[in-house]
């Protein structure tokens, strides 16, 4: 984030997730579990939030976990199959090796980037043969929601909703995901969580 942002910290860092929080994290694991494979897998969560919370349902499967995001709890940084990075994204990414990854999640995050085709670029790049990219971002639908959760209603934290500067639509991302060099046939883009949402599952080759 290298231009203006409300953050101060990652998410989930300062202020408990509330029910509403809670309930979208839940159903956007319900499409991950759906597309992603973990079970001895190198995945990393870009974005993760401060707890990292659904890593840490799959983190015993890993064969290794990369978890980024501005800050991370303690107990993540001390876990021996965790290797953490505290910083902003997209500025971290370009330190990640090439091809080192299996899955590689990033959920509710590229809405708060104002460079998100540099995320997704890098995010292609660091994923292995038949490695697989999972990507969840609210939509212009859900835009609505959001919203009047965070401003009206005070169901959700407003600093979030500040800090957003752009909402996908499955028109809208499937060419960002084409430019970072997935192909169209291994792109899985749609609408999921009443349209509130796009989800994209984007596998890579098994041989470049």
């Amino acid at each position: 984030m290298t231009a203006e942002t409300t953050r101060k910290g990652a998410y989930g860092q300062h202020v408990a997730n509330t029910p509403v929080d809670r309930f979208g994290v839940w159903l956007s694991g319900v499409a991950v579990r759906r597309h992603g494979a973990f079970a001895g897998r190198r995945i990393a969560d870009l974005g993760c939030g401060f707890n990292a919370s659904f890593t840490r349902t799959v983190l015993p499967q890993a064969e290794s976990a990369l978890l980024v995001d501005l800050a991370l709890a303690d107990d993540l940084k001390r876990h021996p199959r965790v290797e953490a990075i505290e910083g902003s994204l997209p500025d971290v990414l370009p330190q990640l090796g090439s091809s080192s990854l299996d899955t590689v999640l990033c959920l509710s995050v590229l809405e708060h980037l104002w460079e998100p085709q540099e995320a997704l670029l890098h995010i292609r790049r660091i994923l292995a043969p038949g490695g697989i990219a999972l990507l969840n971002v609210p939509s212009w639908r859900g835009k609505r929601f959001l919203e009047l959760a965070a401003f009206r209603l005070g169901v959700s934290p407003a600093e979030e909703m500040d800090d957003h500067k752009s909402y996908y639509d499955p028109r809208d991302l499937w060419p960002l995901l084409v430019r970072a060099g997935f192909r169209p046939s291994a792109i899985h883009c749609r609408r999921h969580k009443l349209g509130l949402n796009t989800f994209a599952a984007c596998r890579v080759p098994a041989t470049r």
